[in-house]
């Protein structure tokens, strides 16, 4: 943990070489700011046929721990917020969803 999922329309998803920019810049953000070890660190994209709202939908699922407060979420959450935008140029709503450790069961 952290899982980074990014629906975006299919027709809208941006060439390979966008998506690279933005796992890579997604995966230090998560490791830069959250302090996530690398090999925790997971990044999805997919495209979905879009019905309302913003055309991009990311949503952040990550591990509770006491450096993760609400400031440093803000501010996660704004950076992330750019760095969609400059690669695809898309508009996003993201959502975090911390979890306690307690209430994680997970393999792999």
């Amino acid at each position: 943990m952290p899982n980074v999922t990014i629906f975006m329309p299919t027709e809208k998803m941006p060439p390979d070489a966008n998506l690279a920019a933005l796992t890579d810049q997604c995966t230090e953000l998560c490791t830069g700011m959250l302090e996530a070890a690398l090999e925790n660190v997971h990044i999805i994209y997919v495209g979905v046929r879009h019905g309302r709202g913003n055309p991009a939908y990311a949503e952040i699922q990550y591990r509770l721990v006491p450096f993760r407060t609400k400031a440093v979420m803000d501010v996660f959450m704004e950076r992330l917020e750019a760095i969609i935008k400059a690669n695809t140029g898309l508009a996003a709503r993201i959502r975090c969803f911390g979890y306690a450790a307690p209430a994680i069961h997970a393999r792999n």
